[in-house]
C-alpha cells in the first residue's frame, strides 16, 4: 500500500510524488495543464459546490465541514475506490489549490481514505 502526500497544485512536481491527483472540482487559476503534471483529475471526489460554498475556507467551520464532507465521501464509493486502487499501486499525491494547508478538503480526503487511526498524510 502506497502513502498519501498532500501538496498545493502550485508547488513544483517532485520525483517522490508518485501518482499526482488533482482533487478540486474547479481547475485552479493560473496553472497550466503542463505545469500541473497530473496523472488524474478526480473532480467528482471534491466536496459538492454547496458544501464548498458553505465552508468558505473558514477555519471555525472546519470540524463541521469535515463531518459533512466525510458523509459525502461515504456516498461516493466509485471515486474513493478509484483512489484506493491507485494507492495499492504506489504513492499518491493529492493536489489542491486551497491556501490553508491544514484546513482543506484534501486533508479530510486523505484521512478518510486512510481510515480512522491511519497514518497522517505528509504535507
Amino acid at each position: 500500500m502506497g502513502k498519501i502526500q498532500l501538496k498545493r497544485i502550485y508547488d513544483p512536481p517532485s520525483p517522490t510524488d508518485g501518482q499526482r491527483v488533482l482533487v478540486d472540482r474547479i481547475w485552479p487559476r493560473g496553472i497550466s495543464k503542463e505545469a500541473a503534471a497530473l496523472d488524474l483529475w478526480l473532480k467528482k471526489i471534491a466536496p459538492s459546490s454547496a458544501l464548498r460554498k458553505w465552508f468558505g475556507h473558514d477555519p471555525g467551520r472546519f470540524d463541521e465541514f469535515r463531518d459533512r464532507y466525510r458523509h459525502e465521501l461515504a456516498s461516493n464509493a466509485r471515486c474513493t475506490d478509484m483512489l484506493r486502487q491507485l494507492l495499492r499501486n504506489g504513492d499518491v499525491t493529492l493536489l489542491y489549490a486551497a491556501r490553508d494547508k491544514s484546513c482543506n478538503h484534501a486533508r479530510v480526503l486523505a484521512e478518510y481514505i486512510q481510515g480512522a487511526g491511519g497514518e497522517e498524510p505528509r504535507a
